[in-house]
């Protein structure tokens, strides 16, 4: 396996890919994100160990997410159980993408912890201020720069880790120098995306106040979020695609 450099250009068809694919399977995809999204969302809720657990588990869930859009891209119907790829091709692996797991919990703890003392955010009677929202404002600017580099690291770990058994620790460092190295291809991505979100922003909400005025907002456009997010996950699978070329089979189970 070696890193492959790609044109900035590319970042704009990893975006036609994910939207092009999802609509190859929508229901599936749309379906196994809502899945993913209900089960972090009740991981999450159990006291004292849901928001540990659901954190540890982030990698394994993306990678069945990515999992899907190879299937879906290869003409296959992706079934719930893609969801849980991560775990079904040995305990090695398995055991591998647990701990990469807990890494990645473990910074994003970490993320939260240091942008809470750099910018700690107001309380709940003063959020609503002015002065608050411009402190909650500035914690979560910190924590988006905090989270930056955790997201270059885990980007392409779980596939390296699920697809080509690279060690966790290493596949961190592989993930941040791919997403470095194809910079240009991942900026264009992360703008392109942008994109999409504020046409598709401006779109709904000029329909469906023109339909039903501001109440209608919220129904037409939190559902299409929901897809555009699904259409996003789709596309994370062809970034990994095409930043690393190797002559290596899949693992047994898994369609090329």
């Amino acid at each position: 396996m070696k890193l492959n450099i790609v044109p900035a250009r590319t970042g704009l068809t990893w975006v036609r890919l994910g939207i092009t694919t999802f609509f190859r399977q929508p229901l599936a995809l749309a379906g196994l994100f809502s899945l993913y999204a209900g089960a972090m969302w009740l991981l999450a809720h159990i006291p004292l160990v849901g928001a540990a657990v659901s954190s540890v588990l982030v990698p394994a869930a993306t990678l069945g997410m990515m999992a899907a859009s190879q299937q879906a891209a290869s003409g296959k119907f992706p079934m719930p159980t893609v969801l849980l790829s991560a775990f079904r091709v040995g305990r090695a692996r398995a055991s591998a993408m647990l701990v990469l797991g807990v890494l990645y919990g473990a910074g994003w703890f970490a993320a939260i912890t240091i942008a809470g003392m750099v910018t700690p955010p107001p309380a709940a009677a003063e959020a609503t201020t002015a002065a608050g929202q411009a402190q909650l404002g500035m914690f979560y600017l910190v924590m988006s720069l905090l989270t930056l580099p955790l997201s270059m690291l885990f980007w392409h770990a779980p596939a390296l880790v699920h697809w080509h058994g690279v060690a966790p620790v290493k596949s961190l460092f592989f993930s941040i120098v791919a997403c470095l190295r194809n910079f240009g291809a991942m900026l264009v991505f992360g703008l392109a995306w942008s994109a999409v979100l504020l046409a598709m922003v401006a779109a709904t909400t000029l329909v469906a106040v023109a339909l039903g005025g501001p109440p209608m907002v919220e129904n037409v456009f939190y559902p299409l979020l929901t897809l555009m997010t699904a259409m996003f996950l789709t596309s994370i699978y062809f970034s990994f695609r095409d930043s690393f070329v190797t002559d290596e089979a899949p693992p047994p189970g898994e369609s090329t």
